[in-house]
């Protein structure tokens, strides 16, 4: 967008006695890095008008660098001279111009906090309802490969047990020995000072086999589970798969949802077993090391001293845990929308999600076990 002739420079003129700064020439795209050093090189306090008469050519780019400067003086300085044209490009740039955005005004007062209050709950009454509703699809459509066998997707059962299962094998035996370890080192520095250090055998097993064995377990599987699922559903739906699969005919619960979830119902007892088993290993090594508990000795006590309600207790959460990870992840997937920002989003929301959840869930078996007395 231009307005006036033509000309090949520009010249700017220092301001005289009255704060006017005439320029001359072409202001345009092509002088305006000329025009933008010459006018900030300006005291602008001492200017009070910008003459354009002699102006001959000014385009978009050029009223863009004389309004920047009006408005960085900031007291209001005049353009005088301009053409008719020149005058409405200006005017044209000036309503074009960027408008700070002002925060809206945030009520303070009890029945604006009691709403947004209701609000907040109201949502998280939605997400866990739209939770339990995937939950009903999961189940629905288990039921129903039950029934068929053959629209289940074994080769995709298989595939993902491998992924959520079998490739995290190592993090978590590595994880769970690291744990056995730091309990034994920590348990026998505290029972020393009672000549109680046999009993560290008892801290460990009842730690690891009822609670950190599946719960860290589950958190693993958590970060690297439910963001994998979400990433893989939610790639399917930015690029329009999904509604593919509908028009094809295939239900995507079926296809997506039941391989996923089932391979962590079947994959997290295992893995939970593999981290118990690495803990205690790890916590025996770190007795006879520390204490001097041989193997044998740490194997009498932990046969002795551990019930085997205690390993019942931590295995029977994976299901559970394993439910609401393949849950989270896969709802948050399907809310994932075209584009690659709801898609990181969304992930990263389902890991937060799904260890949150398991945490929860963790300590609701907890009170219940205490109440039943197991």
């Amino acid at each position: 967008m231009t307005a006036g002739g033509d000309s090949a420079d520009v010249t700017l003129h220092p301001a005289d006695d009255s704060g006017s700064v005439r320029l001359s020439g072409a202001v345009t795209i092509r002088t305006v890095t000329a025009v933008q050093k010459h006018l900030s090189a300006l005291d602008a306090e001492t200017v009070t008008r910008l003459d354009l008469s002699d102006v001959t050519r000014l385009d978009t780019a050029g009223a863009w660098a004389l309004l920047q400067f009006r408005h960085r003086a900031g007291h209001g300085v005049q353009i005088t001279g301009a053409t008719p044209e020149v005058d409405s490009l200006l005017r044209t740039v000036e309503n074009a111009w960027p408008q700070p955005e002002e925060p809206p005004a945030r009520d303070a007062s009890f029945r604006a906090w009691l709403d947004r209050f209701g609000r907040r709950i109201h949502a998280g009454l939605m997400f866990l309802r739209a939770l339990t509703a995937y939950l009903g699809i999961f189940l629905h459509r288990l039921a129903r490969a039950v029934r068929h066998p053959s629209e289940f997707k074994l080769t995709s059962l298989v595939h993902h047990c491998e992924e959520v299962g079998l490739k995290a094998v190592p993090i978590v035996a590595l994880m769970a020995f690291l744990i056995g370890v730091v309990l034994a080192f920590q348990g026998s520095t505290q029972l020393r000072q009672f000549g109680a250090e046999v009993f560290v055998v008892d801290l460990i097993a009842i730690s690891i086999l009822r609670e950190l064995g599946i719960l860290l377990t589950a958190i693993i599987v958590a970060g690297r589970t439910a963001s994998a699922f979400t990433a893989a559903i939610g790639s399917m739906k930015m690029r329009e798969e999904i509604d593919a699969m509908r028009t094809l005919g295939l239900d995507p619960g079926m296809n997506l949802f039941v391989p996923r979830i089932l391979a962590l119902l079947i994959m997290l007892p295992i893995l939970g077993l593999i981290a118990n088993i690495a803990g205690l290993f790890g916590g025996a090594l770190m007795a006879w090391i520390d204490l001097g508990i041989s193997p044998a000795m740490f194997t009498t006590r932990l046969v002795e001293g551990t019930a085997v309600s205690h390993v019942f207790v931590g295995l029977v959460k994976a299901p559970v845990f394993a439910m609401i990870i393949g849950v989270v992840g896969c709802h948050a997937g399907m809310q994932v929308e075209s584009n690659a920002e709801s898609l990181g989003r969304m992930t990263s929301n389902a890991v937060v999600t799904a260890i949150f959840a398991v945490i929860v869930a963790d300590a609701v078996f907890s009170i219940f076990f205490a109440r039943i007395g197991i």
